[in-house]
This record gives structure tokens, C-alpha cells and sequence, in this order.
């Protein structure tokens, strides 16, 4: 099942990704694709929020994955940006199955790779508005459940 939502202004993509984060468990996937700069980071800063965890949540795009221990019982953040990334062997040796037991896992650019090494990740698509430059469209695809907390 999927979902679209709308959001105008990074303010707005944060609170969403907060929204969602308040709906996540440890072993949960999130799987975020969308162009360069259409806020896929910003996203995940809303939803680290809500998971109360260390570190400020920037790009890992030059370090491929970076793990945000949680302030409290909840989950940890693991934050990974799959954009160099090209075969299944390379996102193996990040072992991101283990740290699913105890971790929200957070990829982006992870459509393709990740979708074998996890069951039923929560498919976010990121689309630019050409329009209007603040506008971002959200195509969230996942059990009926979660996308019930997000209306």
C-alpha cells in the first residue's frame, strides 16, 4: 500500500520524518530514494529527533554508514547513504542484518540493494516539485498499518 504526502519546506519534511520515526521499532528499514537534494538527510534529521539519539544527523555519504546510539531505551539510528555502492557483496560487508536487532535502519539510495536483506522495508520516494522549489512529494510505500499513524 502506499501513501502520498506533501510537505513545503524542510520545517515540514523534518516533522514528517519525526512522525514516522514515532511509528518505528528496532528491526525496522527505511529505504530513501529521491534526486540529489531533495531531502532525503533532512528527513532523517525529523526522524532521528523522534528516536532521541546522539549526534547530530548529517550526510554519511563519504563514510557510507554512521550509527546514532539512543539517549534512552529506544532504538539506535543506523544512518546509511548506498549512493557508491553498486552490488549486494558491498552492502554485505556493512553486516547492516545485525544491526537491525537493536537499530531503525535508515538507507538511502538502498532501492535494489537493500530490498533482499530486509522484509518489508518502509519505500520512501522523494520527488522534487519543479514548480515550486520548497514543495517535495513523498511516495511512502508499507503495511497498511504504519501508513494508517502517518494520515
Amino acid at each position: 500500500m502506499s501513501l502520498v504526502l506533501e510537505t513545503n519546506s524542510s520545517q515540514e519534511s523534518k516533522e514528517l520524518g519525526e512522525k514516522l520515526g514515532k511509528l518505528l521499532k528496532a528491526g525496522d528499514c527505511v529505504l530513501l530514494n529521491g534526486e540529489l537534494g531533495a531531502g532525503k538527510t533532512t528527513f532523517t534529521q525529523g526522524l532521528a529527533k523522534s528516536l532521541d539519539v546522539t549526534g547530530e544527523v548529517t550526510s554519511p555519504t563519504f563514510v557510507i554508514a554512521r550509527e546514532h546510539k539512543s539517549k534512552q531505551s529506544g532504538p539506535n539510528l543506523v544512518h546509511v547513504d548506498a549512493y557508491r555502492l553498486s552490488t549486494l557483496a558491498e552492502i554485505s560487508q556493512l553486516d547492516l542484518v545485525s544491526d537491525l536487532q537493536d537499530s531503525v535502519l535508515v538507507v538511502e539510495w538502498g532501492k535494489g540493494l537493500i530490498n533482499d536483506l530486509v522484509e518489508n522495508p518502509v519505500e520512501i520516494k522523494i520527488n522534487l516539485d519543479e514548480s515550486n522549489l520548497n514543495k517535495r512529494i513523498f511516495t511512502i510505500t508499507a503495511k497498511e498499518e504504519l501508513l494508517r499513524g502517518l494520515r
